[in-house]
């Protein structure tokens, strides 16, 4: 047992800080690393590569039957992923969402959650199976053409990174928040990054802008329409860092009469079906999309929403124009390319180049790992092959030998120079493998084992050759997606950036008077029209009339804060009349030491004198101080 002494001797002594940024260094990095990032080589997180893994170990390839989703979660964390079930079935379901990846690695039996943002059967109810995209990752693992190492138990083995004989990380994107740092990659077509890997190989110092002359943009799993200039997405692959606008993809459909209806048939990524129609829906009840005067969802197997507008005059460019400015029909992807390089170390924000790169070096380490195994095994195989036509050739001294020596292996190995392993081969031999026939099949396999090693000691001698063998891997990955139309063909339209179609959604505002209240304790609400008797209006106990002002439904009203800055708030939009309204502060999330010193409504032309509590101020013009975005406009 320890003395005080010698416990006092163990004692290190640090500054918390320094302590404090070691440890939680250690942890930003783990979390970088093994955790939210995707390796580059193969586009995978831990959690799905384990899932892949654990998958083929079941033996559940694309033509076998389905198993529990409970099976394949219980065998991932019992044997490779020590976290929890359900984070691992969430995983397990996003892969099998057709509307959430590009090309399924899962495929799922049940529900499996919808685009209506519904969430997957429980574990227990559900099955899976790998597809073929998924069989293409691991193509090949078998024949040391990755690294692997022990899990966390010690019990067995994972892969480090998976063979990916499929550009996973372009073709399926990802998404990821690390410590400081998150990653957001769309997907895109394959047969376009097919044809950009293919001329990669050939031109290898090509710059960005050739491979995007294959590569048009992203290709979502719900299609929709990409609407930017060719320029804005050319220098946001080049710096691996930008953003798209997307928009749903609708058109015209005529009705008797003379009306019309728009009917949507695809949605923006990442975007949920009855969230969007909630969110129209309200705007109808609320007389904010005063164009538009009812919504349907009719989707059925394909998307449908068909939406009515109020009047056949009104045109279905400017209805559309309104709804994208008012509701997610109208999307952005903040595209952020980071992922890990340097075999899945360092943390890297990679150009389309940079991204398809790492990838094809990746098929040339595959293909030299597994060559050099394969090498191996011929020449350990024609080693045996040479000892077994040998045996036949003295086949007479051989069985003589082994009838009547007592170490037969030693005295053939002496008698005829054969090796251990040779002998041993001899020796375990089938009496049946002794007829004529075996020696003819034999030496016909040992001369087309010569053959093939020739041709791969040549594979490995020959860059231009490698190169040439991966250009043929990728054609025949092309040729099955051309095959599958379906799943091979470009979804997503680009369509360059939108005409601006000029009109405002405020002047769709129905114009109503409606009377703002704020009161002392910084409470906001509107009354429908304008109240002539201050008298009639309630308040909260120990509460009363600060400012109450008769306005408009279409006006804005502006709040001045202590900080000097200027909220603007759309009439509109303020909290109905039922009740005492919402803190003000609430709604502007203003800081706790910020009070609000007033609230104005805005007036064409009309000037302020504003000015500070040393008394130095200035006159500003009331359209200087809208304020464009929810922080406000720093004004003083």
């Amino acid at each position: 047992m320890l003395d005080n002494n010698q416990i006092a001797s163990d004692v290190i002594k640090t500054p918390l800080s320094d302590a404090l940024s070691e440890r939680y260094l250690a942890y930003a990095l783990s979390t970088i690393t093994s955790r939210s990032l995707p390796d580059a080589r193969d586009g995978l997180k831990p959690v799905h590569r384990r899932l892949l893994f654990a998958m083929r170990g079941l033996k559940l390839n694309p033509l076998s039957t389905f198993k529990k989703c409970a099976r394949i979660v219980g065998d991932v964390m019992g044997r490779y992923h020590p976290h929890g079930d359900q984070a691992i079935y969430d995983a397990l379901v996003r892969l099998a969402q057709d509307f959430a990846v590009r090309y399924p690695l899962i495929d799922g039996q049940g529900n499996f959650g919808n685009i209506d943002g519904d969430n997957a059967a429980a574990m227990r109810y559900t099955e899976a199976r790998l597809t073929k995209v998924a069989e293409l990752l691991l193509n090949y693992i078998d024949d040391e053409s990755v690294d692997f190492r022990d899990t966390y138990d010690g019990e067995n083995n994972e892969p480090l990174v998976l063979p990916s004989n499929f550009p996973n990380l372009l073709a399926n994107g990802a998404s990821g928040i690390a410590v400081g740092m998150a990653t957001n990659i769309p997907p895109h077509n394959i047969l376009e990054l097919c044809d950009a890997a293919f001329f990669l190989l050939d031109n290898p110092d090509c710059d960005d802008d050739a491979l995007l002359s294959f590569i048009k943009g992203p290709d979502f799993p719900t299609g929709a329409e990409l609407c930017e200039d060719v320029e804005v997405i050319k220098e946001a692959y080049r710096q691996g860092k930008g953003s798209f606008r997307m928009r749903a993809r609708w058109h015209v459909e005529k009705l008797k009469g003379g009306g019309y209806e728009v009917v949507i048939d695809e949605i923006p990524y990442q975007v949920s079906k009855s969230r969007l129609i909630e969110k129209i829906a309200d705007l109808i009840n609320e007389k904010k999309s005063p164009l538009l005067g009812d919504v349907r969802d009719e989707s059925a197997d394909e998307l449908r929403i068909v939406l009515q507008p109020k009047s056949r005059n009104v045109e279905a460019d400017i209805l559309m124009s309104a709804l994208f400015k008012q509701t997610d029909l109208e999307q952005r992807f903040s595209m952020n390319m980071n992922a890990l390089v340097d075999n899945g170390r360092v943390p890297k924000l990679l150009s389309l180049k940079g991204a398809l790169n790492v990838w094809v070096q990746h098929r040339y380490d595959v293909l030299l790992r597994r060559t050099n195994y394969r090498v191996l095994n011929i020449e350990r195989r024609l080693h045996l092959l040479e000892g077994y036509l040998l045996c036949f050739l003295n086949l007479d001294a051989i069985i003589h030998i082994i009838r009547e020596e007592d170490d037969a292996r030693g005295k053939m190995i002496e008698q005829f120079n054969l090796s251990i392993e040779q002998a041993d081969a001899i020796l375990n031999m089938r009496l049946r493998s002794l007829r004529k026939l075996e020696e003819g099949a034999l030496q016909k396999e040992y001369k087309n084992l010569k053959s093939e090693l020739k041709k791969l000691q040549s594979l490995l001698k020959s860059h231009d050759l490698q190169t040439k063998a991966i250009q043929d891997e990728i054609v025949e990955v092309k040729n099955i997606f051309i095959e599958n139309e379906a799943i091979g063909k470009r979804r997503t339209l680009i369509t360059g950036a939108p005409d601006i179609i000029d009109f405002s959604v405020e002047t769709f505002i129905e114009k109503e008077p409606v009377s703002i209240v704020y009161s002392e304790k910084g409470w906001i609400r509107s009354i429908k029209g304008h109240v002539q008797n201050q008298e009639d209006i309630k308040y909260r106990d120990n509460d009363a009339a600060f400012r109450v002002h008769h306005a408009q439904t279409t006006d804005k009203m502006f709040v001045l804060a202590s900080d000097g800055r200027v909220f603007t708030m759309p009439v509109d939009k303020l909290p109905g009349g039922r009740g005492h309204g919402e803190p003000l502060k609430v709604i502007l999330d203003l800081p706790q030491n910020v009070t609000i010193i007033d609230v104005i409504i805005h007036e064409t032309n009309k000037k302020y004198i504003v000015a500070g509590t040393d008394g130095r101020g200035f006159i500003v013009a009331g359209d200087n101080l809208l304020a464009q975005t929810k922080n406000g406009r720093q004004v003083l």
